[in-house]
């Protein structure tokens, strides 16, 4: 059997995909059992039927949300011989094949890739290209007006012979709201940037002065460009966690996307408990390729979101390993900058982190990337500099105060936010701009951290004696 090319599987004639009935997406059901005259008999048909409608009940969204021995376990029930030999998409992919029957259906969900052929596919895994896959034809992407970095969800259709991929049977959600809303939508290159002039609260414990301290120093609105620039071992990761928690308690209607460029796979996984939003990473022993297409996917998504009036934060480690794999990447221009860094890898990282803004009349795209310094490669430094002056917020993190163990190791004199008048209340703005004047510029950090411990929130700290 020989499988067919996505333009030959698209041209396959396919009625379901045009039905307005859809297709039912439940299996046959499981024949009552005739109740046997021993009760460890019933106990073993009882479990089986429990057995049999989770297996009936999955969907592709479900399975991808599995551990390793969960899968294993449907696999043992399915009779899946090799479930060991697998990869885990492959094992996914093996599991829906049996669980949808010869014309079943199933419900999936994925975000969209358009290829330069006109079709596409909903990629199910972190963003890359998998067996679980769901092709989408040109028909469909033209009729529902779909985009790169839509999130369609639908029903999936089996592989018919000759076909290697499910197809998309039916659209039932875009991004979230009804297909028909998709094409209603303004172009995100058509919205009317504006600076940020509401504030993302990012208090929200005592114990927790990190965010208390960027609250005061360097507040973060929607729609912000910030950048968080770290030396090694000051606590950069730890912050991102901590603004991560702060957003999706304070702000629980925000979408938080984590990207992990180039990072630890253990790093990945402490992120992935921590965080509730999405986390999707590139881990350093992929190839760069693997990291840019995930970065530029991510951040369609985002955009597809900001479309429809969503505030999303896509919070990046680092942008600094983001430009290195672009200089892997990138046809080379014949000239190179200081460390070896060729010019025209930084234009796709600077379109990213320029693509923050603050939506007029409704709607952000808020990114806080990190950027590396004092790594000991002159290329980390080049990358920083070409990238200094284009956020509007600059939090700086200081090695010396690390060192001292003290966290949140900020450095106060230098971190600060542009147009910071918009975002605090004018009484506010009066306190911080004093505190700033008031506190030694070598100790800063360490007295000031010292002073928040001793009040409940900084609203009590503000209206403290220490004012006046």
């Amino acid at each position: 059997m020989t499988n067919k090319s996505p333009k030959e599987q698209e041209n396959t004639p396919v009625s379901e995909t045009l039905k307005e009935q859809p297709v039912s997406a439940e299996p046959t059901p499981v024949k009552a059992v005739e109740k046997p005259a021993e009760k460890t008999e019933n106990k073993n048909n009882n479990n089986n039927n429990n057995n049999e409608k989770l297996i009936a009940s999955l969907d592709i969204p479900a399975l991808q949300r599995m551990k390793i021995s969960e899968l294993y376990a449907i696999a043992k029930e399915l009779k899946i011989e090799e479930m060991t030999t697998l990869e885990r998409s492959d094992l996914i992919y093996k599991i829906m094949q049996l669980k949808t029957g010869d014309e079943g259906t199933v419900a999936c969900e994925g975000i969209l890739e358009r290829l330069p052929d006109g079709y596409g596919f909903l990629r199910v895994n972190n963003y890359l290209p998998s067996s679980e896959d769901i092709y989408v034809s040109s028909a469909q992407i033209r009729k529902f007006s779909l985009l790169t970095g839509d999130r369609v969800a639908g029903l999936g259709r089996k592989p018919k012979e000759g076909e290697k991929y499910f197809s998309l049977a039916r659209v039932d959600a875009i991004n979230g709201f009804q297909p028909d809303v998709a094409r209603k939508r303004t172009f995100f290159s058509n919205l009317v940037p504006i600076f940020p002039d509401v504030k993302m609260h990012l208090e929200f414990d005592q114990k927790n002065i990190t965010t208390r301290l960027i609250d005061m120093i360097a507040p973060i609105g929607f729609g912000q460009r910030a950048m968080v620039v770290s030396p090694p071992k000051a606590g950069k990761t730890v912050m991102l966690k901590d603004i991560a928690r702060s957003i999706e308690t304070n702000h629980p209607d925000v979408t938080i996307k984590v990207l992990l460029i180039d990072e630890r796979p253990e790093e990945v996984t402490d992120m992935r408990r921590f965080v509730k939003g999405e986390v999707v990473a590139s881990t350093f022993d992929e190839p760069p390729e693997q990291h840019v297409k995930v970065s530029e996917l991510l951040l369609e998504s985002a955009k597809r979101l900001v479309e429809h009036g969503k505030d999303v934060v896509i919070l990046l480690d680092s942008i600094t390993r983001l430009a290195r794999a672009h200089n892997l990447v990138v046809a080379p221009s014949g000239r190179t900058l200081s460390g070896g860094l060729d010019p025209a890898s930084l234009h796709k990282p600077k379109r990213f982190f320029g693509a923050a803004r603050n939506i007029e009349g409704g709607g952000s795209l808020t990114i806080i990337a990190t950027a590396l310094v004092d790594t000991g490669s002159r290329m980390d430094d080049v990358i920083y500099e070409e990238f200094k002056g284009t956020g509007n917020m600059e939090l700086h993190l200081d090695r010396k105060l690390a060192n001292r163990r003290i966290y949140p190791a900020i450095d106060i004199v230098s971190s600060g936010t542009r147009k910071e008048e918009l975002l605090l209340e004018d009484d506010v703005l009066k306190k911080t701009i004093m505190l700033r004047k008031s506190i030694d510029s070598e100790n800063a950090t360490e007295e000031l951290v010292n002073l928040l411990k001793k009040t409940k929130n900084n609203f009590d700290f503000l209206n403290s004696g220490i004012f006046g």
